[in-house]
């Protein structure tokens, strides 16, 4: 009997707990996610140095699956022929957004030597204001 009694007292103190607000607030430790559940990494983009994204603007394969098709009679050469197209009219849309496209020559080239005058010009107040020594704390 007695060994009911502190089987029955055990389960009375597992089934018995104080009130939330008398708990401490514990938040579990984060789990970590399964692998099957983390996304996959994105893909890695080619870029250039200066950190632009790269667009392939290159007809040449274009026109060699065109040549291609041409030599061996491939009924894919109106598939081709029509890629080939496709890429002619975006490049051409694209030249269209191209900020001084309706710029002459001249214009642009007055446009970039204004705006290497201004760069220039930033550069030599940037190394003025470098020397000043106004960004020291003084010496108490």
């Amino acid at each position: 009997m007695a060994s009911s009694g502190v089987a029955g007292g055990r389960q009375a103190e597992d089934t018995l707990q104080p009130p939330p607000e008398l708990l401490p607030e514990s938040k579990p430790p984060p789990q970590p996610l399964p692998v099957a559940a983390l996304p996959p990494p994105p893909a890695p983009r080619s870029q250039s140095p200066a950190g632009v994204k790269e667009e392939n603007y290159s007809f040449l394969p274009l026109v060699h699956n065109v040549i291609k098709c041409m030599d061996k009679d491939s009924p894919d050469l109106h598939q081709d022929l029509n890629a080939l197209k496709t890429k002619f009219q975006e490049m051409r849309k694209l030249i269209g957004t191209m900020p001084g496209i309706h710029m002459s020559p001249e214009q642009q080239q007055q446009q970039l030597h204004s705006l290497r005058e201004q760069v220039r010009t930033k550069n030599e107040l940037l190394q003025k204001y470098k020397s000043l020594c106004m960004f020291e704390i003084p010496k108490e």
